[in-house]
This record gives structure tokens, C-alpha cells and sequence, in this order.
């Protein structure tokens, strides 16, 4: 990299701050930026500086959003008694692509972790509870990872809903569809029998 002119060594630098890039990765990104128009790099940075100076989070769920609501907390046409709780917005996001939710979201910002000092506080779970409390909530589906975390995180806001007057759910695991059951790890397998249902 030291062969480089001092410009593209700062760009390859920064580039490679970004998670998953490395730094042959970040030197090929640099040479193409380099080798398109300066209107094409103007955009690129435009849209980077745009993104940092517009999206805020939603104001109701925590998604990702341009606005004091999301699109989706906007949309009159969601099934606002259904409440999906997920870990981050690109939980949300894979959920939406998928089509087959139709409801509302909430974004705790993260999972309980204890070993890390992640705790209840440290997660967005009061606004959750206030959520559920003030607007009609009927159903909470809870989308947290499959990871010891997730689950613990699932567990404790089912423990906390236990005595309200909403029905909690956990969204199913298992095996993948067109997985082969001879591939598919131990962990897997068992949660796919545990939560298997009448055909």
C-alpha cells in the first residue's frame, strides 16, 4: 500500500474501516472509485454524507427512517395489533422481504448479554412494555436470534408479558427449506423437532 499516492492510502485506509473489508478488498474498491467519473465519486460521497445527516431512528418502532416515523409505523394499511420484536433494523428489513408479515415492528437495539453487561436497562424493552400497554397490542411475535442471547432475550420478555392480557409468540427455528437433514447441525435439528406442529 505504500507504493500508493498518499490520497488513495487514506481512501484504502478508511475503506477498510468498514466491517468485512479488508484491506485488499478496500484497495480494489479504492482503484474503482478511481478509475469512474468524478460525478459518479460525487455521488458516492454525497449519498454517505446524506445518509449521515437524514436517518434518524422512528420515533415508535427504532427503525431506520428519514422521517420522525418509519414508512412502515406511517402505513395505515399494517395490522397495528400485531407487534413483531426484533434485534436490529436489518432484522426487520429480512422480515420485510420475506412478505409475510404484515404488522408492526419494535427494535430493541440488541440482545441481553450479562457477560458483555448487557442488560435489561441497556436494551429498548420499557418502551416496548409501554408500547404493548398503550396501543392495543394483541399479539407480540418475538424475533430475536436463535443464539443463547436471543433466546435468553425472548425469554425474559415473555416472562414480563406473562401477566398481561397479550398473546406471545416465538417465531419457529429449524431446519431450512431444501436443507438436507444429514447437513444440518444438532442445534438445529433439535429445535426443529421441539417446535414441530399438526400437519
Amino acid at each position: 500500500m505504500q507504493h500508493y499516492p498518499k490520497p488513495i492510502r487514506e481512501l484504502i485506509r478508511g475503506l477498510a474501516k468498514l466491517p468485512g473489508i479488508g484491506e485488499k478488498t478496500a484497495e480494489r474498491l479504492a482503484i474503482h472509485i478511481l478509475r469512474n467519473s468524478l460525478n459518479d465519486a460525487e455521488a458516492l460521497a454525497n449519498s454517505i454524507v446524506t445518509v449521515k445527516q437524514k436517518i434518524r431512528l422512528c420515533t415508535k418502532c427504532f427503525g431506520l427512517s428519514d422521517d420522525v416515523l418509519c414508512e412502515i409505523c406511517r402505513d395505515a394499511s399494517r395490522d397495528a395489533s400485531l407487534l413483531c420484536v426484533v434485534e436490529q433494523p436489518a432484522d426487520m428489513i429480512a422480515i420485510e422481504k420475506s412478505g409475510a408479515f404484515k404488522g408492526l415492528y419494535h427494535i430493541l437495539g440488541g440482545n441481553l448479554a450479562p457477560m458483555e453487561g448487557v442488560g435489561p436497562g441497556d436494551l429498548r424493552l420499557r418502551e416496548l412494555f409501554e408500547r404493548i400497554g398503550a396501543q392495543g397490542i394483541q399479539e407480540v411475535i418475538l424475533a430475536t436470534g436463535t443464539s443463547v442471547e436471543g433466546e435468553a432475550t425472548a425469554t425474559y420478555i415473555a416472562n414480563q408479558l406473562g401477566g398481561r392480557n397479550v398473546r406471545t409468540s416465538r417465531i419457529a427455528s429449524g431446519v431450512p427449506v431444501g436443507g438436507d437433514l444429514k447437513y444440518i447441525d444438532q442445534m438445529t435439528l433439535k429445535c426443529a423437532l421441539d417446535g414441530r406442529h399438526v400437519m
